[in-house]
């Protein structure tokens, strides 16, 4: 399941990508606009910043801007750097995971079908596909 916070990270995704002109935007901008708390939306794009999907500048001016063009952007990208793996059993979200079980289990292939499919499905969905 995907938790708010990563749904409010793709709509601030959005809205910066809705805004895009190489400018600052405010995060109280962006807080009013998408109707989600500042207070909270600040702690979101932190991780954001940190994960290099946007950059910030405070003072006059300041606020939050994309790196890339919008289009260059995946919703699995945004998705993952704010949920972790979005794969659906451990096995297969961590790598270091020991299951002794691995090669005997008869329901691996299923997930690693969906988690492909999850993958795939999230990782071609581009900004500009949702504006």
């Amino acid at each position: 399941m995907i938790s708010t916070k990563g749904r409010y990270a793709l709509r601030v995704m959005l809205d910066l990508a809705q805004n895009h002109s190489g400018q600052y935007i405010p995060l109280k901008d962006v807080a009013e606009r998408q109707e989600i708390s500042k207070k909270y939306l600040e702690i979101i794009v932190k991780e954001m910043v940190t994960g290099g999907l946007i950059v910030g500048a405070s003072g006059k001016g300041g606020g939050y801007k994309l790196v890339r063009d919008p289009e260059k952007y995946t919703a699995g990208e945004i998705l993952e750097l704010m949920e972790g793996s979005l794969s659906p059993v451990a096995c297969l979200a961590d790598k270091n995971y020991k299951c002794t079980r691995k090669k005997i289990c008869a329901t691996l292939p299923m997930w690693k079908e969906f988690d492909g499919i999850v993958h795939d499905y999230f990782y071609s969905k581009k900004l500009t596909d949702l504006l």
